[in-house]
């Protein structure tokens, strides 16, 4: 009796626990958890944030100031050349590759011969190429090849890689992920704020991310410059704005959807409202007709009935600064970027026709892919880009714009033409402003008369963020032994010989 009795309660826990494990999982998941990461997600966050970033560059305007199209004041004491490490530009960078490196070591891992991950996986891909590209030229040195993996792989102390292997790989790299866009895959439709999945565009568009690559590194190392060049030369580039890589924005949105020089109106410094001397010089007196869309009358002009614009000298001393009448220099024009209500919203510009065809004019000039006869064609079609991107809109150059011409220069003065038109085409984008303004070292700019850390000099770098510096001090330490003035203002990057 005993026996059966034990017989009888071992079959009933038996049942009991076979009931309790049916269906198990179904019944542990909540209903409304998230289980699956859509990669798309993913993809347009880090595809606006990267761009948002550039224009915004929160929380200062530092670069747009080193490069003078902005005027800083004290407060942004980055501004007046006075070393400050850079924690934000460093965090953001590596949050986006943290984000975007999440597709392929997570949400697709193992897809990349499968038409349902294979061209998402490339176009992720060439987006945290961009996003490397960008970080290795602000800081140089930085830690690559032990970041971005998986999360199995997390290196706290990561050692900081070269920026010439750095490019090596880059440019390896879009060559694969280039290779592996298909147009029958699937891909990411209209979660992708560039091309809505478009392949053909995002063909044309890692071909002119492989040309930047190549032209970036024309002075440190000719041979693989000429051969990356030359081979994009050879297929597809952006061929007209209609190609140009954008992030829609929204007047009528939250400051997180707006263009990010309105935010910047919104949220930065008053410092860093007025435009500077050079930026604003250099447009009176070409007669350039983006002028009135860039820069606002001073306040004063218009009073006295004879409006004008004046741009403020850069990193000024504490002395110049207190005499300066504000209301004697030009804002940003608050009828274009800072205005609600202007219509169309101003797309977010990540990379455009103008941009590429400088790079060709560039190219060319030295025979690559194209020949010099080619070259003032290239000029043109870059200028007449940008006069015609939005907010300008000017699709017809007037007579009184005389920069189109290469007639009578020499190279080294077409080279000054393309700088210095490429520098006016990248207001609003100073990342990219500041990394061609230091390749290619035009145009001249006159430091301002602050010492700060420079003695005088404008930044050729930003320094690395205190955090890496105190938590992977060995490997900082060596990166910075590397450079010629250490982890300063004024030690160039690699690819920076100009």
């Amino acid at each position: 009796m005993k026996s059966t009795y034990k017989l009888f309660i071992l079959t009933a826990a038996i049942s009991f626990l076979q009931g309790c494990t049916k269906d198990f999982e179904k019944i542990n998941t909540p209903p409304t958890s998230v289980t699956v990461i859509d990669p798309g997600l993913v993809f347009s966050k880090v595809q606006k944030d990267a761009a948002f970033a550039e224009g915004y560059e929160y929380p200062n305007n530092q670069f747009g100031s080193w490069i003078q199209q902005w005027a800083g004041g004290v407060l942004i004491s980055s501004s007046r050349y006075v070393e400050q490490s850079d924690n934000d530009t460093w965090a953001a960078h590596y949050t986006l590759i943290r984000n975007i490196s999440q597709i392929r070591n997570e949400i697709l891992k193992g897809m990349e011969n499968d038409p349902a991950g294979r061209t998402k996986l490339a176009m992720a891909k060439i987006v945290e190429i961009t996003v490397w590209q960008r970080l290795t030229d602000l800081f140089g040195d930085v830690p690559y090849s032990q970041t971005g993996l998986g999360a199995e792989e997390v290196n706290s102390k990561p050692a900081f890689d070269t920026q010439e292997s750095i490019y090596k790989s880059l440019i390896a790299n879009i060559n694969t992920a280039m290779g592996q866009l298909n147009a029958s895959d699937a891909s990411y439709g209209a979660a992708d704020f560039y091309y809505k999945g478009d392949v053909a565009k995002w063909k044309k568009y890692a071909n002119s991310i492989k040309l930047r690559l190549g032209m970036r590194i024309r002075y440190a190392d000719p041979a693989l410059a000429q051969k990356t060049v030359t081979e994009a030369m050879a297929q597809p580039l952006m061929e007209s704005n209609s190609d140009n890589a954008t992030i829609p924005t929204y007047n009528n949105a939250t400051n997180a959807n707006v263009h990010p020089l309105l935010n910047h109106f919104l949220a930065g410094s008053p410092d860093l409202k007025y435009l500077a001397d050079a930026f604003v010089t250099k447009l009176v007196t070409t007669n350039d007709p983006r002028l009135p869309r860039i820069a606002q009358p001073t306040v004063n002009s218009v009073k006295a009935g004879t409006p004008g614009y004046k741009g403020i000298g850069v990193a000024l001393t504490d002395a110049l600064l207190k005499n300066v009448i504000k209301d004697d220099y030009s804002t940003a024009s608050t009828l274009t970027f800072f205005n609600r209500s202007y219509s169309p919203a101003i797309p977010c510009i990540v990379m455009s026709f103008s941009d590429v065809s400088f790079y060709k004019a560039e190219a060319a000039l030295e025979g690559w892919g194209a020949t010099v006869e080619q070259a003032e064609g290239f000029y043109q079609a870059g200028v007449r880009a940008a006069l015609a991107q939005e907010p300008y809109n000017i699709t017809t150059v007037p007579a009184s714009f005389t920069e189109l011409s290469f007639t009578g220069l020499t190279k080294e003065q077409k080279l000054e033409k393309i700088g210095t038109q490429k520098w006016i085409q990248l207001f609003g984008r100073s990342y990219e402003a500041f990394t061609e303004w230091r390749r290619m070292g035009y145009p001249a700019l006159k430091p301002g008369p602050f010492a700060g850390s420079t003695n005088g000099t404008i930044p050729r770098r930003t320094i690395y963020s205190s955090r890496e510096a105190l938590l992977n001090a060995e490997n900082y330490k060596a990166a910075s032994a590397r450079m010629s003035n250490g982890d300063t203002y004024v030690s160039k990057v690699w690819w920076d010989k100009r």
